[in-house]
């Protein structure tokens, strides 16, 4: 069962993530584009999924601003970062089902029983090394982006592993946040648009939140205070 639900999330992937690239190394209006149908797909799931009018709308109005968030954080500061903090948040979810799935363990949360404590620390783990090798071997214009009172590489490095931890833990927490709604609605998937994945909203459940909050860290330039 996990080896057919696995080689489905795969299929899917290999799908989605090249149509996700394209429209995010494109211009900014092919960009717009494409998270305006992120928008209206995850809208109608949200609201299909939900039968209170207040979450609803209180709902599809974080979505809105999500997104448009979403397309500041990569027309404000470098493509790089941005394709950062979708490697953070992709590695965590990856991390995640694979440690979670094979380590199994203790659960971690009651609104999510298929969350486990391995599954998190996978979650973790996975993003970090990830992260790591990505700013190994490409130029994100991560430091570009700081602004230190003592500027140094072992400073830079530090904010780095403490940005890829919050992030990676922003994300999983929206996964749990939307885990919450799924099961106040008694759904095990927002929608069945993505084989293995669920809905459009399953699979960016956690984006949706690294994605703002990157942005407001970099926006109110929080480590500035290092």
């Amino acid at each position: 069962m996990i080896a057919k639900e696995l080689q489905k999330r795969i299929l899917s992937s290999i799908i989605l993530i090249p149509i996700a690239i394209f429209f995010i190394l494109q211009e900014a209006w092919f960009f717009l584009f494409f998270l305006s149908i992120c928008f209206l797909v995850t809208s109608y799931e949200w609201i299909k999924m939900n039968k209170i009018v207040s979450f609803k709308v209180i709902g599809v109005s974080y979505l809105f601003f999500a997104f448009i968030f979403t397309y500041l954080l990569r027309e404000t500061f470098s493509l790089g970062l941005f394709v950062l903090i979708l490697i953070i948040c992709i590695f965590t979810d990856l991390g995640g089902y694979i440690f979670g799935k094979f380590l199994k363990g203790p659960k971690l949360i009651k609104i999510s029983p298929q969350k486990t404590y391995s599954g998190a620390f996978g979650g973790f783990i996975l993003s970090l090394v990830a992260a790591l090798v990505y700013s190994k071997y490409t130029e994100i214009g991560f430091a570009t982006h700081l602004n230190f009172s003592i500027w140094n590489e072992e400073a830079v490095s530090k904010i780095y592993y403490l940005f890829v931890m919050i992030i990676s833990f922003t994300s999983q927490v929206g996964d749990l946040i939307i885990s919450y709604f799924k099961r106040l609605a008694k759904i095990k998937d927002t929608g069945n648009l993505l084989p293995g994945h669920g809905g459009l909203l399953d699979r960016i459940d956690g984006m949706i939140f690294a994605f703002p909050f990157s942005y407001i860290i970099f926006k109110t330039n929080i480590f500035s205070i290092f």
